[in-house]
């Protein structure tokens, strides 16, 4: 009988922990991933990624205006790597938003006033796309060194970022970015430019 009791007893201290363990969360809501990872991103890192975002794509237009106009092997390779490169790296960005919760726009902002630096303007986009090679390729070049510098100082507003991924995309981006400006006014200088 003694026997029975314990037995009953120890079996019903287990049950009460096992029902004690999984209701101790009760009332005390986990945090969701997202959650974890909007605290991930920094305002500044979620800034950068809502300027850069359109800067690349940017970028990436000017890149399928010489894919269609320019007659250059070395400006089309050019153009192919850089969509190749900034296409991925806007996806990133865009997945940071996302996680963040934020928009991949900043609200209420001209985005030209807030230092994307390098951003050709409309006047130029259509220059460049009335004109033909050799003429095209100069004003590309030109144009795209002046962009990538653009990117290159947007960097400093995630240089402190303590997020390993931002992090990770600031350095491609900059090893990226000056090996293409290096290329380019290499290229400029055979076409007996600047």
């Amino acid at each position: 009988m003694r026997t029975r009791r314990v037995a009953t007893a120890v079996i019903g201290t287990i049950a009460l922990v096992m029902v004690a363990g999984c209701t101790i969360n009760i009332g005390v809501p986990a945090e969701s991933s997202s959650e974890q990872s909007a605290s991930a991103y920094s305002a500044n890192d979620v800034m950068f990624a809502q300027m850069m975002i359109p800067h690349h794509q940017q970028a990436i237009e000017l890149s399928d205006l010489a894919l269609e106009i320019s007659q250059s092997e070395a400006i089309t390779d050019l153009a192919q790597r850089i969509k190749a490169g900034q296409g991925p790296e806007i996806d990133e960005m865009t997945r940071w938003l996302e996680e963040s919760g934020s928009s991949s726009m900043m609200e209420g902002h001209d985005m030209g006033a807030h230092g994307m630096s390098g951003m050709v303007s409309d006047a130029d986009v259509e220059t460049l796309a009335s004109l033909t090679s050799p003429e095209f390729d100069v004003l590309f070049l030109e144009l795209m060194i002046a962009h990538h510098e653009g990117a290159l100082d947007m960097l400093s507003m995630i240089e402190d970022s303590s997020n390993a991924d931002v992090r990770g995309l600031a350095e491609a981006i900059e090893s990226a970015q000056r090996a293409e400006i290096e290329e380019m006014q290499g290229l400029l200088t055979g076409m007996g430019a600047s």
